[in-house]
């Protein structure tokens, strides 16, 4: 391809997939505030400013691994154009759009998965899929929840145990302040595993262009920008979403809110350092289901958890579908 010709094109699809981003930190707010807004440790304004500096530090703290994965372990690389890239991000950002107007705390990342693979599978079919990469990824769909519940639970037992013999306003009053660490590392893993899968589609959109020189790598423009992008979009919140997932789950205190936040951040660090790009939604919503599962059954409702599953199933393929069929509407006009 003439990359002189596609330049505006070129630019035009890295403003979409930064667009992708900044929407990507406004959908998942939620999952880096939820738990310290509705223990009322500090004020949505504040929590989103304070989540929205750890997400842009990240890429001080991880490697690119998962950015690889997004950007060669989908689909193959060599099959990928501006045609897929674009299909890809409207597959990604309509569904999002969709799931935040509705108040669904659904996967930012998994309707990225499903873009790649509906636009991918639209040009050159099944042969396109990575089947090692998107493996990986679709267990980390059932695993991320299960490993940030357990550990979620454990850290309930452990802080439980540890704390029995102090007043509960002791316990309330420490956790208040280890509440601001847990968050701090929630949003780090955050910004660590979210950012990366843009970076992922910009970089393998250069590679497609022969603007990578050597092997297939994320610059380091790439890496800054998509951090900020998703630090600017956490700036402004997803309020919806954060009610669902701060109070309609269960009801938190300050000790299970960090229980929460640590269970999370803790499957967020192992995902990133292995390359998986897993669902920061999924995370912590299985810690959050974790924590209020160890004060009883009852305490969660598990109606609404319940549907947050089904937003869970629906989204690939509905990403995938909307994906295909805007690489499609492409060569209808190309």
């Amino acid at each position: 391809m003439d990359t002189t010709l596609a330049l505006p094109l070129l630019y035009g699809l890295i403003c979409i997939a930064l667009l992708f981003d900044f929407l990507n930190g406004l959908h998942d707010a939620a999952n880096s505030i939820a738990t310290i807004v509705s223990t009322r440790v500090l004020r949505p304004q504040y929590a989103v400013a304070w989540a929205a500096f750890f997400n842009f530090i990240a890429f001080l703290f991880f490697g690119l691994h998962v950015a690889e994965t997004i950007g060669t372990g989908i689909v193959n690389a060599q099959i990928v154009d501006a045609q897929v890239i674009f299909g890809a991000l409207c597959g990604a950002i309509v569904w999002n759009l969709i799931t935040w107007g509705l108040g669904i705390p659904s996967s930012s990342s998994h309707a990225l998965v499903g873009g790649i693979l509906g636009a991918g599978t639209a040009k050159a079919g099944v042969a396109a899929i990575v089947w090692g990469g998107l493996g990986k990824t679709l267990a980390a769909i059932v695993l991320s929840p299960l490993v940030g519940m357990l550990l979620a639970l454990l850290l309930v037992l452990i802080v439980s145990w540890c704390f029995a013999r102090q007043t509960p306003f002791k316990v309330d009053s420490t956790f208040r302040w280890l509440q601001f660490v847990s968050a701090s590392f929630y949003s780090l893993g955050h910004g660590g595993n979210d950012a990366q899968k843009t970076m992922g589609i910009i970089a393998v959109l250069l590679y497609s262009q022969g603007l990578l020189q050597g092997a297939f790598h994320v610059p380091y423009w790439v890496v800054l920008s998509c951090q900020l992008a998703m630090g600017l979009g956490t700036l402004f919140g997803g309020w919806r979403i954060v009610h669902t997932m701060g109070s309609k789950i269960t009801r938190l205190t300050p000790m299970q809110g960090f229980c929460a936040e640590t269970g999370g951040a803790i499957t967020l660090f192992m995902a990133t350092w292995l390359g998986v790009p897993v669902s920061t939604t999924h995370t912590i919503t299985g810690a959050i289901v974790g924590v209020g599962a160890a004060r009883r059954a009852s305490a969660v409702r598990w109606g609404v958890a319940g549907n947050i599953v089904i937003a869970w199933v629906v989204t690939l393929p509905a990403a995938a579908l909307v994906a295909a069929l805007s690489y499609w509407a492409v060569g209808l006009f190309g």
